[in-house]
């Protein structure tokens, strides 16, 4: 009892919510937030001068907001579903998806898209849409996914491209093909037919019409106006006409028959007449085809409402059209109309969702209900809109009304776990943590643990800090360790026992960005600002978050190295150009003026020179620095965004990649241009041939070296084999264009790689020495690869020393230099490359496959599992199954191939050891 008294005493006192004192400011949680895959790390400053913070006069006039406090700091419950069994579940939905019915696989793949969320692979998650896509039998689903697929690639970003464009040409991702019912497992990769279509002439058909009037035999009154028809084929239109005009009403023994009551217009008659000889629509104005829609649905006139439906979905172009249609598509179950209408407003996304009327159309139960009738209310609808509405702006009404709509819409367990969990972190930001934790307790209940962390929030939110520190305990005691459960625990503990929380957490998932940014602050707070940087720059070697560049610049200001912290501010804004530092106090384009009042800003001319420094010691950052300060004086070039892309795809930031290239794109003077810049896009959403035919294309207008090497790019990113001559000629086509001496360097790198793996190792040398000559320090790798295939091992391992003397923090480089040398140096090069970036997976693998030589079956695979905990990459899983198969543990070794296979249905080797294992 005494133990529990004296851990009840370390809880008592203010909480941290309440943790603001006189001037200082309060957390702002009610503005526009960060994107929902955004974990980023909340903190403030104290506008009270602070005894512990290092600061110089300087650096006071830069920050009027002080410095980061750790008491202030807080991570944010991610909104995604994170099994704490990810392995298993992975391996579930594998099996299930083979043994489901068709109809059921597509939400079997929304599922995996839910689940891999929090993995922030966008190339993964867009495979789950594509297969979603693939499976989707109904019109609904289709549209849907269509759209959801069209706002992943951001396409509403391209200039020129409208919603409804078939971009791409493949029926998965044509708005054309998502209206047609069905699953054709033999066309799925099909080009679409938008090409091929051409208008018909009616010119023929009103001719003919001409020449039945005579046959006239009944009339039709509508006022005072009479429309002569043909008895039968007004008949012939529906059960309903047929029995009225041959059966034993009056009408069929009269030749005029008065149709006032039936509110259909004299314009709307003479259609109906029309219709019933040609049996088409496309020849009236819409407004008459909005009257046969009715007529068809008042009288059962099954073919005319289909041909209704069809024609008036085919005029459905814009926002104005799809509102108006759609209610007409409600009012007279036009199911196909609601569907194109429905489709438009998707693919407008995010912009319909700033539409009030768009809103209304989605976020009340009504709206819901009256889409339901139609068949056009399913939970992937609210799913994804609330997955835009989300990254627009979290707290917004808006949000909160569609994640409502999603939960009424979930029926199976994980829906309703998503929904609730989702809306219990929209309101926790809210501040409205009663309902918070309402919300996480029922997602809680649904099975999904990491609900947990976000009850656990809402209690210290409410003053119940020990409550939330014997919840965490209770979910460590209970489950399988992960890092999350230690990270959200460390914030309701005190002392040496959070520091040992968040250093538990980053053992177990160094890719958690909290535990970094609050030791660097409390060593900033103890005046160790360069060891608060160097803690800091631990997780920026190799997870590049807007927030980690944002606290290092606060630290270099500290310290007064105004180059620095510039230099991470322009970084930062290239990452996310709306990014508001210091607590949304202050925007991007303020802070870099004042920071450049303090350092020297070269011309054009330096810049460029700045860049090659910068590109030749590998330096990343720097780069990205340079080419924004680049921008800065020549805003309007194209060739600049894509040097942005081709940095921050090496730094692994894959969406703030693919908007430089958009933008490049959007920037470009010419045609030829554009489409090399449209082709890398195609290539990066995993269009290859629609890619070659831009680059192709490209070609023909103007030779050029970014069009020749995106096409040997392309063709080289797959198993070469006989291509391996075209490519290098390709490449020396390339070569021989005008072009800096910065991609050059790039292209005889590869021309090099290629010429290697042709056995042609003197031209490869040539390529690499010509390559060092403009600075390219990469072709070092080349060139040590070269001396090791020549029995150079020592030669090889001197080579990559020279380059990790310019780049002494390059993980890959160490763990490339450790193939050249064995032992205690390979094992120490492994290290510093896993100490550097815990996310590359050879050094892992390497020391698995060690201890498996060494006959330490266990620890061989604890070794491979440390990776898979927090990064379940599939040659991680395919190793660790072959060690069980090796040891006869089958069931382990089936289960890791399943989720292998979830990732990557298509990876031989695994699908091999899968049958072996099963067999």
């Amino acid at each position: 009892m005494l133990g529990l008294k004296k851990l009840i005493e370390r809880f008592k006192g203010t909480q941290v919510h309440a943790l603001n004192p006189p001037g200082s400011n309060g957390v702002n949680t009610t503005g526009s937030s960060s994107t929902p895959g955004n974990c980023r790390v909340k903190f403030k400053g104290s506008k009270q001068k602070s005894s512990k913070a290092c600061s110089g006069s300087g650096a006071e006039t830069l920050i009027p907001f002080g410095f980061p406090r750790t008491d202030h700091l807080e991570p944010s419950i991610e909104p995604h579903l994170k099994p704490i069994q990810l392995i298993e579940t992975l391996a579930d939905l594998f099996r299930r998806s083979e043994a489901c019915l068709e109809s059921e696989k597509s939400l079997i793949y929304i599922e995996q898209y839910s689940i891999l969320s929090s993995l922030g692979d966008p190339k993964l998650l867009r495979r789950c849409l594509r297969a979603a896509r693939q499976h989707a039998l109904d019109v609904h689903s289709k549209v849907v996914l269509s759209a959801w697929l069209r706002y992943e690639r951001r396409e509403d970003e391209l200039e020129g491209v409208s919603p409804m464009d078939c971009s791409s040409r493949f029926i998965l991702e044509c708005p054309k093909a998502t209206l047609v019912y069905g699953y054709d497992p033999n066309s799925i990769y099909d080009n679409c037919k938008c090409y091929q279509e051409c208008a018909q002439s009616t010119d023929s058909h009103i001719s003919k019409v001409k020449t039945l009037e005579e046959d006239s035999d009944v009339s039709f009154c509508v006022g005072n106006e009479e429309i002569d028809c043909i008895r039968f084929k007004i008949a012939a239109l529906s059960r309903p006409l047929k029995a009225m005009l041959y059966g034993s009403f009056k009408e069929s023994k009269s030749c005029k028959i008065d149709f006032s009551h039936t509110g259909i217009s004299v314009e709307g008659m003479r259609a109906v007449d029309l219709y019933s000889r040609t049996r088409r629509v496309d020849l009236f104005h819409p407004e008459v085809v909005l009257e046969l829609l009715s007529f068809a649905n008042r009288f059962c006139c099954e073919e005319m409402k289909s041909d209704c439906d069809i024609h008036l979905a085919s005029l459905v172009s814009c926002i104005e059209d799809a509102l108006i249609l759609i209610e007409y598509g409600l009012e007279e179950r036009a199911n196909f109309l609601v569907a194109s209408c429905l489709q438009l407003l998707l693919r407008e996304l995010p912009t319909s969702l700033y539409n009030p009327k768009v809103m209304k159309m989605f976020c009340s139960f009504e709206a819901k209900e009256r889409l339901a009738s139609a068949g056009h209310a399913s939970f992937i609808l609210y799913y994804f809109l609330s997955q835009v509405s989300m990254e627009v702006n979290t707290v917004s009404n808006v949000t909160v009304m569609l994640l409502e709509r999603l939960r009424e819409c979930a029926a199976q367990k994980w829906q309703k776990a998503l929904a609730l969990h989702q809306l219990g972190c929209v309101l926790l930001e809210r501040q409205e943590y009663t309902s918070a934790q309402c919300c996480f307790e029922a997602a809680a209940e649904a099975s999904h643990v990491y609900s947990l962390a976000g009850n656990a929030r809402c209690r210290f939110k409410q003053g119940q800090r020990y409550s939330a520190y014997k919840l965490m305990s209770l979910v460590i005691s209970e489950y399988k360790a992960v890092g999350w459960m230690y990270q959200e625990r460390s914030l309701y503990n005190v002392g040496k026992d959070k520091i040992d929380d968040l250093n538990t957490a980053t053992e177990l998932d160094p890719t958690l960005v909290f535990p970094y940014k609050y030791r660097a602050v409390l060593k900033a707070e103890e005046k160790q600002t360069t060891a608060a940087i160097l803690e800091i720059d631990r997780i920026i070697g190799f997870k590049l978050e807007p927030d980690c560049l944002e606290l290092r610049a606060w630290f270099f200001i500290a310290i007064e190295d105004y180059g620095s912290a510039l230099r991470d501010v322009q970084a930062l804004f290239t990452l996310d150009p709306n990014y508001r530092m210091f607590d949304e106090h202050v925007s991007g384009d303020n802070l870099i003026e004042f920071l450049s009042l303090k350092v020297e800003q070269g011309s054009q001319a330096d810049c460029w020179m700045q860049l090659y420094d910068r590109w030749s010691c590998l330096d990343d950052i720097g780069s990205l620095a340079v080419i924004h300060q680049m921008l800065v004086n020549d805003p309007g070039k194209s060739l600049l965004r894509f040097r942005q892309f081709l940095l921050l795809l090496r730094l692994n930031c894959q969406k703030a990649a693919m908007r430089c290239l958009r933008l490049a794109r959007n920037l470009s003077s010419s045609e030829h241009k554009k489409l090399v810049y449209e082709g890398w896009i195609l290539h990066d959403t995993g269009h290859r041939e629609e890619a070659i035919a831009r680059a192709d294309e490209s070609i023909s207008i103007q030779r050029s070296f970014e069009a020749f090497f995106l096409k040997a790019y392309i063709l080289a990113d797959t198993s070469l084999g006989p291509e391996s001559s075209y490519v290098i000629q390709l490449l020396e086509e390339a070569i021989r264009c005008p072009s800096d001496g910065l991609r050059k360097g790039q292209a005889l790198n590869n021309l090099g790689s290629i010429y290697v793996d042709c056995g042609k190792l003197d031209e490869a040398t040539n390529c690499y020495m010509n390559a060092l000559e403009i600075k390219h320090t990469r072709a070092h790798q080349g060139l040590a690869r070269i001396h090791f295939l020549r029995n150079k091992r020592k030669a090889a391992y001197d080579e990559m020393s020279k380059l990790i003397e310019k780049a002494c923090s390059n993980a890959s480089i160490y763990e490339k230099r450790s193939e050249y040398c064995d032992g205690s140096m390979a094992k120490n090069d492994l290290n510093m490359a896993t100490r550097l970036d815990p996310l590359r997976t050879y050094p892992y693998r390497y020391r698995a496959a060690v201890l498996m030589d060494e006959q330490k079956d266990s620890e061989a695979i604890k070794e491979v599992s440390k990776a898979i905990a927090f990064k379940p990459d599939l040659q991680m899983l395919h190793l660790r199954a072959a060690f069980y198969e090796s040891i006869g543990d089958l069931k382990s070794a089936v289960c890791d191939c399943e989720a292998a296979i979830c990732l990557e249905p298509n990876h031989i080797d695994t699908l091999d050891l899968y049958n072996k294992a099963r067999g």
